[in-house]
């Protein structure tokens, strides 16, 4: 306020002189009148300027305490929760990482059962091939022989392939040591249809109904395997070449029971 009150009395001053020499010293005196005035205007503007900024510097400093103590009240409640929440992305974390370990061992130990099961599936068919081939041969020369001797015709049936067979199977047929001797004697004899020749009939029938019941087993126990090696999810193409249709057809005498 002290800048105030001596631009005012300088001021009263300068008029009072302005009033004892008006005509001889108006111009000058009135110059120095307005700019003594408008230092006047520009310091009380400032001055407002510089008691707003206080005012709001003030009212800030008022509230500052309950803006900044409300901040830190929501950060104190934020950083238990914010703790929390790393510690269970943590433990996630761990939980991935452990779940990853175990899946890439399980996706070592499904390859490895996949190629034991391939391996084991291929073998087994494999040897069901090789058994319904043996047995559809067989199935096939009793077949033939049966109504030939039947019919008084064993020695032109003698004479075939399908007989060639049918000494194999004297041989290695599963039968009583005296039906073998006996069809061995009729194979090596060549006779025609004696009551001899009925017996040879009945053992020959009942080697083709066993046959005939030992591949049908078998085809059934193929296909329950191929059934079980499918459920596993294995890649088609692998299969496909392991199905027992891409093998030889079944005799029509078993269409019906497999």
């Amino acid at each position: 306020m002290a800048p105030k009150t001596s631009a005012v009395l300088l001021i009263s001053a300068l008029a009072t002189a302005n009033g004892s020499n008006v005509q001889s010293s108006a111009n000058p005196i009135r110059k120095v009148v307005t700019m003594l005035q408008n230092m006047q205007k520009k310091i009380s503007d400032e001055g407002a300027k510089k008691e707003n900024m206080f005012d709001k510097y003030m009212c800030y400093c008022k509230n500052a305490d309950s803006t900044l103590g409300q901040s830190i009240s929501d950060a104190e409640t934020k950083i238990p929760q914010v703790e929390s929440s790393i510690k269970e992305s943590s433990a996630m974390k761990k939980q991935l990482e452990s779940e990853l370990k175990d899946a890439q061992v399980g996706r070592v130990e499904a390859k490895d059962t996949i190629a034991k099961a391939t391996a084991l599936r291929e073998k087994e068919h494999k040897a069901f091939s090789a058994k319904k081939s043996e047995l559809d041969s067989n199935i096939g020369a009793l077949s033939k022989a049966i109504p030939a001797i039947e019919k008084g015709m064993s020695g032109a049936f003698l004479q075939t392939q399908a007989a060639s067979v049918l000494r194999q199977i004297s041989l290695s047929a599963d039968m009583i040591p005296a039906d073998r001797d006996l069809l061995a004697s009729f194979l090596s004899a060549g006779t025609g249809y004696t009551p001899q020749s009925g017996q040879i009939v009945g053992i020959l029938k009942t080697l083709k109904d066993e046959m005939e019941k030992d591949l049908s087993d078998a085809t059934t126990e193929e296909n329950s395997a191929l059934s079980s090696f499918e459920a596993s999810s294995l890649p088609r193409t692998r299969r496909s070449r392991l199905s027992p249709s891409r093998s030889s057809p079944r005799p029509p005498a078993l269409a019906s029971s497999v």
